[in-house]
């Protein structure tokens, strides 16, 4: 499996550049084609989809991108196909999008009516770990992550960590902070 290939744009159309890497030109199908130049340098995260007569590689600039990729083709009904046009969009608006259950914004895109879009509101919502939210410098990472461990959705945990000390030890901070979020 890649992690991502690096190399030297060599074309691209409405859903892919080829990008050559050592002579070799790997077509990759990526959400915004249009990002990239022609004859520059990229790194491009990547993601494989093999089928049985299929061996196909999609393509993003972050790895952000490629991660939120990866929870859309678990929903059931979304495939590479369907998600790649959603990647195209700021991954911050469409977590805002599904943490809001904002199903207007979702059915913008391509093939997705209002039953996919619940579907997606319905896997994902509570789920995505934005990079920003993953280290919160205050001390409390460790309490998140066992809140989080026991089932606790991220929105719930971030309400009651501000009422949580983090000198205590961390057996003090899970007692705290499981009292708070049973007195929700």
């Amino acid at each position: 499996m890649f992690n991502y290939l690096k190399g030297k744009i060599d074309s691209y159309g409405p859903n892919y550049i080829c990008l050559d890497n050592n002579g070799i030109g790997f077509l990759i199908y990526v959400a915004n084609p249009y990002v990239y130049k022609e004859d520059q340098e990229y790194k491009v995260y990547i993601y494989n989809h093999i089928r049985e007569e299929e061996f196909t590689l999609y393509g993003f600039r972050t790895t952000e991108e490629r991660d939120l990729f990866l929870r859309l083709i678990n929903v059931k009904g979304v495939g590479p196909k369907l998600a790649l046009p959603i990647i195209a969009s700021p991954v911050d608006a469409i977590y805002d999008a599904i943490e809001r259950e904002n199903i207007l914004y979702l059915t913008k895109f391509p093939k997705v009516g209002d039953k996919v879009a619940r579907q997606i509101i319905l896997d994902l919502k509570g789920k995505l770990v934005r990079n920003d939210d993953l280290f919160t410098n205050d001390g409390l990472d460790e309490l998140m992550a066992v809140l989080e461990s026991l089932g606790y959705k991220k929105g719930d945990i971030k309400k009651v960590l501000p009422n949580v000390d983090a000198g205590n030890p961390i057996e003090q901070q899970i007692k705290d902070a499981l009292k708070l979020l049973m007195s929700r």
